[in-house]
């Protein structure tokens, strides 16, 4: 079981922009996510926790406000997702997550 993002890095502009994502998942179990960031000052990530489909794909939408180029990383946790969940962030509290992503960010001038 596993997720995949796709691109597997994003670039937006220092003084701010949007990046669109995909996490996909090629196995057959439904997968449940939480995103991380290293920088929550500046990037705003949409949605934090969600579900995955089994051979589906969920879009991931990476915005960042203007601020100094640096770099920065979101980081994917994910496992599979119980059968009954139906919040993904009430249920995320209860699992223990089975693998990660890490999607460098890169702002640049």
């Amino acid at each position: 079981m596993s997720l995949t993002a796709d691109p597997p890095a994003c670039t937006v502009p220092a003084a701010g922009g949007a990046s669109t994502h995909k996490l996909v998942n090629a196995g057959a179990e439904k997968m449940i996510f939480k995103i991380k960031s290293s920088n929550n000052n500046e990037y705003r990530i949409t949605p934090v926790f969600g579900f995955v489909d089994p051979s589906g794909s969920k879009d991931i939408t990476i915005t960042r406000t203007a601020g100094a180029p640096k770099e920065d990383k979101l980081v994917v946790h994910f496992a599979a997702a119980p059968a009954d969940a139906t919040d993904a962030q009430a249920a995320f509290a209860a699992i223990t997550p089975a693998g990660t992503i890490t999607i460098p960010m890169s702002a640049t001038a």
